[in-house]
């Protein structure tokens, strides 16, 4: 994991409904952070940097440092809310780590050779059924993405959560649960209007005339 993110926080001791919304209009927002064994504590974050941070896509796969006050836990963002209608995060909740203690996460997948595989080079459009996957590993072995190469994709077939390549320590939760379970997370098939169907009417419109009656 190459990016460091740090967040600050202050310790929320004025707790309700009408302590949130006044936190709002000073551009903060509540957040928790729970786990390792330790009491909870509520947490009011700066609205603008932590909006500055959610833009980095490893952010939400990472572990981060939270600083409150002079102490630094390291946790990772578990839960996010956010508002329906406006940019605005309404809640976060981090969890701190444990370096014994696995880590159910789900990160991103990045899809590479899409352009060369050999169902794109027969004009066949890829499609992909999942944007991320829930794994599990120790905090050291948390990765920000899982790369998945497209380059043996063929048209009319699917790839699915088995084909993905992990890092050691790292394991897809989903396979965990048996055989039924691996997923497709890409595939490539002809469209309508693609150069196949365009050669099927070809064929179709070169055929005879009906005979007049």
């Amino acid at each position: 994991m190459s990016a460091s993110f740090v967040v600050e926080a202050e310790l929320r001791t004025d707790l309700g409904k009408g302590a949130s919304r006044r936190l709002r209009h000073e551009e903060k927002f509540p957040a928790v952070v729970y786990g390792a064994g330790k009491e909870p504590q509520s947490l009011t974050l700066d609205h603008k940097k932590f909006l500055h941070n959610l833009e980095n896509e490893a952010f939400y796969s990472h572990i981060l440092t939270l600083k409150v006050g002079g102490d630094e836990q390291q946790v990772v963002l578990k839960d996010l809310q956010r508002h329906p209608a406006k940019v605005a995060v309404m809640h976060a909740d981090f969890l701190r780590v444990s370096a014994k203690e696995k880590l159910h996460m789900h990160v991103p997948l990045h899809f590479i050779n899409e352009d060369a595989c050999p169902g794109a080079k027969e004009g066949g459009l890829v499609t992909h059924n999942m944007t991320e996957v829930e794994i599990a590993c120790l905090p050291k072995d948390l990765p920000e993405f899982l790369e998945v190469d497209l380059s043996t994709l063929e048209l009319d077939h699917s790839l699915h959560m088995s084909d993905i390549t992990t890092p050691s320590g790292v394991e897809i939760v989903e396979l965990s649960h048996g055989e039924g379970h691996d997923q497709p997370i890409a595939a490539c098939h002809m469209t309508r209007g693609s150069k196949g169907d365009e050669a099927a009417d070809a064929e179709i419109d070169g055929g005879e005339e009906p005979a007049a009656e």
